[in-house]
């Protein structure tokens, strides 16, 4: 998570839509970096409104605008399971290592996801409840020239992104039904993306 103070905006680092590469590029622009941990780096718009938004609006004395990425729901969840098989974690419970695509997209389905896979939802994240979500600007991922205009816009700077924590390239198969199932289980996450101008 990224605050610009002066701009009054804050960025929200929605997990595997390239907030590694985006924190990397505009840290040294913003007033306050949050990185580390984890839960605090990708602080979900529902805890950002509840716990974060009224001690800056305080502070400030006026609103923060939110702004975030969304992938595609179902390459978000690929790049999870691509990410999810690199050697460093090859023996922890999180791992796809050696899972096809298909296999983890089943178990994304269950009730209870196992720990490989228990990675919640972008609408989750996103705060989308009753047709809206809880953030301000949302940017597809894969156009992020449009999210990277909108802060050299507001930041009066030219923004260059390097590529950082890209999971590694493999393709998404699956079977008809099962992406049937996972596009029915993703639906408030495609109502929110087809929704993005």
């Amino acid at each position: 998570m990224l605050i610009f103070w002066k701009e009054r905006l804050v960025f929200l680092s929605t997990p595997k839509a390239g907030s590694t590469s985006i924190e990397t590029a505009l840290e040294s622009l913003a007033q306050v970096a949050i990185r580390r941990p984890p839960e605090l780096k990708h602080m979900s718009a529902w805890s950002f409104s509840r716990h974060m938004a009224p001690l800056l609006e305080d502070a400030a004395g006026a609103p923060f605008t939110t702004v975030a990425l969304m992938r595609d729901p179902i390459d978000w969840l690929g790049s999870w399971w691509r990410y999810r098989q690199r050697d460093d974690i090859r023996d922890l419970p999180r791992s796809t290592e050696g899972l096809s695509f298909e296999t983890v997209a089943q178990s994304y389905l269950s009730s209870t996801p196992p720990p490989h896979i228990a990675v919640g939802s972008q609408a989750q994240f996103l705060g989308y409840k009753n047709g809206r979500a809880g953030v301000d600007q949302i940017f597809r991922y894969e156009e992020i020239d449009r999210f990277v205009h909108f802060f050299e816009d507001r930041l009066g700077c030219e923004i260059i992104l390097p590529r950082l924590n890209v999971s590694p390239k493999a393709a998404l198969v699956l079977e008809p039904g099962t992406e049937a199932r996972l596009r029915a289980h993703l639906a408030d996450d495609y109502a929110l993306y087809n929704s993005l101008p």
